[in-house]
């Protein structure tokens, strides 16, 4: 039956290409569509994701990262004392604006931790030693926004919101989601910078101790430190990413383009194989004549489509990394996973079988008698 099945696909070349063609354009805007679309929430809520603490502590009624708003320092002690927490540290985000050796000014966010325990520091450095962020205006950025910032060197100086400042190193992977980059300090020097007002912060973050329940623990944070709201890190994270996502509708945007392709695809599978089909209602109703039945002509319908998924989306990869790699030339990243790929292989499976429904509608109702009319 699989010879068959084979036989029929390759019989009319020009309809099987533009059949693979359809599956492999599905695959392509399926994989870009969906991974921009995770890069998009992963660079949402990066900073929260590598932070190292379990709970945040932020402004009542916080929409999301980006936007902190101020309170007292003062909860932080109060936080210390709460049974469960083993440490809590002060964590400072405010917009500046950064001078290029041009003289133009690019929005950046200059993100300050304490130099001591290194509590929301930045995670992966290319260049630079990252205790080098407790000298007075000491700063890394990410190596990601580069261009954007000048190219600035190792040891080289510029000026935040007219303050100078030198780069003392380059990170990788804190690319910010909004186009204003991380500009990772101590929290001294990021206070300064913003001319943030002393006795305040915008975050704290909160480390429970080994053998104390998360939940348990996020709870007496509520009871004693009041205006505020806690959150674990994967609430606070998933808070973000549904802001950016649903508020701003770029992320339903982006998966509704996802969603196009996955119904173009099924639409040309679809057609290709019931054109297919039609073409072969007397070869089947003659294998029905001879006893074959409807199961046995189901599997040749269901091999054709999978035959189809599996070659266009080995096409539609090999199309995919080719054109991720173009993407990153613009800048523009696509998270591609092993998850991600498994999971938009079953996708193009399904899209074939759920195409081939119609054909195997069409076999149910072939009389084998039809091959002995003229």
């Amino acid at each position: 039956m699989v010879s068959i099945a084979r036989k029929n696909l390759f019989h009319d070349k020009i309809r099987f290409f533009v059949a693979i063609a359809g599956i492999q354009f599905s695959v392509l805007l399926i994989t870009i569509q969906f991974g921009v679309f995770l890069r998009f929430l992963t660079n949402a809520s990066v900073l929260i994701d590598h932070s190292g603490a379990d709970l945040w502590i932020t402004a009542k009624n916080l929409q999301n990262f980006d936007f902190g708003r101020p309170f007292s320092e003062k909860k932080v002690y109060l936080a210390r004392e709460v049974p469960g927490v083993l440490w809590a540290e002060k964590y400072l985000m405010a917009f500046c604006y950064w001078k290029t050796p041009s003289g133009s000014q690019e929005s950046v966010q200059v993100v300050g931790f304490n130099p001591q325990t290194m509590v929301g520091a930045p995670w992966d450095i290319v260049e630079g030693n990252i205790e080098d962020v407790k000298k007075p205006m000491a700063v890394f950025y990410d190596q990601a926004e580069a261009d954007r910032l000048g190219r600035i060197p190792i040891g080289g100086e510029t000026e935040i919101n007219n303050r100078r400042v030198r780069v003392a190193g380059i990170t990788r992977g804190a690319k910010s989601f909004i186009q204003a980059a991380y500009i990772f300090t101590s929290y001294k020097n990021a206070a300064n910078l913003a001319f943030f007002s002393r006795g305040n912060t915008v975050y704290i973050l909160a480390k429970v101790t080994p053998g104390y329940d998360v939940e348990a623990v996020k709870q007496r944070l509520k009871e004693v430190v009041k205006d505020v709201d806690v959150y674990t890190t994967r609430e606070f994270s998933n808070k973000t990413r549904a802001y950016w996502m649903i508020n701003t509708g770029a992320g339903i945007a982006l998966l509704s383009v996802a969603i196009m392709g996955l119904f173009i695809g099924t639409i040309i599978v679809g057609q290709t194989i019931y054109a297919s089909t039609t073409e072969h209602l007397k070869e089947f109703g003659t294998l029905k004549a001879i006893g074959a039945s409807n199961r046995d002509i189901y599997k040749i319908i269901i091999q054709q489509a999978l035959i189809n998924s599996v070659i266009g989306f080995v096409l539609g990869m090999l199309t995919t990394y080719g054109v991720a790699q173009l993407m990153k030339i613009g800048k523009l990243e696509v998270l591609l996973t092993g998850p991600i790929l498994v999971g938009i292989f079953l996708i193009t499976v399904l899209m074939c079988l759920f195409s081939s429904i119609l054909s195997i509608y069409k076999v149910m109702q072939i009389d084998p008698a039809l091959i002995f009319k003229s």
